[in-house]
């Protein structure tokens, strides 16, 4: 994002950044609407199943909104050193190109769009481990697949192709780089888009994409091909995805056999792929924000990441598929909730 746009063009582009007018609370509203009824859909299926919420050791919200506020934090940091190095020259000190952007406006909009979006996720996260009361339907998808791909695994093709060696050593690692990409991108948005309402549209946006998300788990509950074939998966150089996949499946038998058990909580579901779809999220909003070179190399992890989740046996073909249209979606009424239409192709703000 453009670090570097001046106070004069952040007066034109956002206004409201210093004294919001009354129709910003208007949209506002739209963003707290889609946080308010998520969080009644999980109360209303944590009542349907008995089984309370869940936030193991606080990784889910306490921890993980106190390292993405650090993380932030030390991006803000950036774009201020950044917008004070580059005013120099005209006499801006420190403080100023801190205050230009900074306002208390900004700092609190902000600071809600972190707080709005882990509550979603939290939510996104107990309702996915609520899913294991329904039967899974892996033996559909495995059809799928099989049918797309000729009669033919896709995962042994792949490890025919890329071996069983190296290739599981690599890709493990790439796999395991999503959620690091995914916060390191919505900070981003949060620090340096030129105006909140822009930084909006990437939160909610992911915020819908972990909505629709835990959707399609409910829409067809699966655990994944490693599962359902692990005789596929049997010759890989074993790396830490076989000892999560244990992990996950114990979890769900640990949830299954003691539903009220404090430590009762599952994280294993197939359909769609989230990994896909945040990341392809991650290239539609480069390409949202004018970002064309970072949309590419977003678009090699995002090549590598449809590689790996079928590699790995996270996820059939069909889950990646679906993955990429729930992005194009979550996209869509992201900018539909924060700007009201979503047909707009690039930031308003980067354009007047």
């Amino acid at each position: 994002m453009d670090t570097a746009s001046s106070g004069t063009t952040q007066t034109r582009t956002e206004g409201s950044d210093a004294s919001p007018p009354s129709r910003e609370w208007v949209w506002m509203l739209r963003v707290l609407a889609v946080v308010v009824v998520f969080g009644a859909i999980a109360i209303a299926r944590s009542r349907q199943v008995d089984v309370p919420f869940h936030d193991p050791h606080g990784k889910l919200f306490q921890h993980k909104i106190l390292s993405t506020a650090m993380a932030l934090l030390v991006f803000v940091l950036i774009d201020i050193l950044v917008r004070w190095l580059r005013g120099r020259r005209a006499g801006i000190s420190l403080w100023q190109a801190a205050r230009t952007r900074w306002t208390s406006y900004r700092i609190g909009m902000i600071a809600l769009s972190l707080v709005a979006y882990q509550v979603v996720y939290l939510c996104y996260r107990n309702l996915k481990s609520w899913d294991v009361f329904l039967t899974p339907q892996d033996d559909l998808l495995q059809r799928w697949d099989t049918w797309l791909f000729f009669g033919h695994s896709p995962a042994v093709l792949l490890h025919d192709l890329l071996g069983q060696d190296f290739a599981a050593r690599f890709l493990t690692d790439w796999y395991e780089a999503f959620s690091t990409l995914v916060t390191l991108a919505l900070v981003a948005a949060m620090a340096f888009t030129p105006t909140v309402r822009s930084a909006f549209v990437f939160v909610v946006s992911a915020m819908w994409a972990w909505i629709l998300g835990v959707g399609s788990y409910y829409l067809i509950p699966s655990l994944g091909p490693f599962h359902i074939a692990p005789d596929e998966f049997a010759g890989l150089t074993r790396t830490s995805i076989q000892k999560t996949q244990t992990a996950y499946v114990a979890q769900r038998e640990h949830l299954l056999a003691h539903p009220q058990a404090h430590d009762a909580f599952a994280q294993i579901s197939a359909f769609a792929s989230l990994h896909c779809g945040l990341t392809f999220l991650v290239v539609l909003m480069a390409r949202y924000y004018g970002l064309r070179r970072l949309s590419w190399v977003a678009s090699v992890f995002l090549a590598g990441t449809l590689v790996a989740t079928v590699y790995l046996g996270w996820h059939f073909a069909v889950d990646d598929i679906a993955g990429l249209v729930l992005a194009w979606l979550a996209v869509q009424l992201g900018k539909l909730t924060v700007l009201g239409s979503w047909r707009i192709p690039r930031d308003p703000s980067l354009t007047s």
